[in-house]
């Protein structure tokens, strides 16, 4: 028994990771990973940071709960303040609109916002705990 709830946790927390890093594929007016084919370094950087923020989120929520609709739930809360950190860096970054600077492959926003999503991911999961 307790290896099959090991293995549904398993599948839902696979399946929240990448329907996670779908919905912010959608927040881009490009696609990421034609831009990653085409050797957008600036775009690889920060799809990472996504990744690694949402594993974040999911990790400790996964940590924190009991039950696959609790973690779920929280994942769903964390996931959220990480889209929004998101909207509200490109609204106080006014001279310049984020998804235009990744596009061109502006390395150094890349980094900057990769690192913002983690630093938002670790300041969130602390709430979830």
């Amino acid at each position: 028994m307790i290896a099959v709830n090991i293995l549904i946790s398993l599948v839902v927390i696979v399946v929240l990771q990448f329907a996670g890093m779908f919905v912010f594929s959608l927040m881009t007016p490009f696609r990421d990973m034609e831009e990653i084919n085409k050797g957008n370094v600036a775009v690889g950087i920060t799809m990472g940071g996504k990744f690694i923020a949402t594993a974040i989120i999911l990790g400790i929520a996964a940590y924190t709960n009991s039950s696959i609709a609790h973690m779920s739930l929280w994942f769903a809360v964390g996931y959220v303040c990480l889209i929004a950190s998101y909207w509200v860096f490109d609204w106080v970054t006014p001279k310049f609109k984020l998804s235009d600077q990744l596009e061109e492959g502006n390395v150094a926003v890349g980094i900057l916002l990769a690192s913002v999503y983690i630093g938002i991911a670790i300041a969130v999961s602390s709430l979830i705990i």
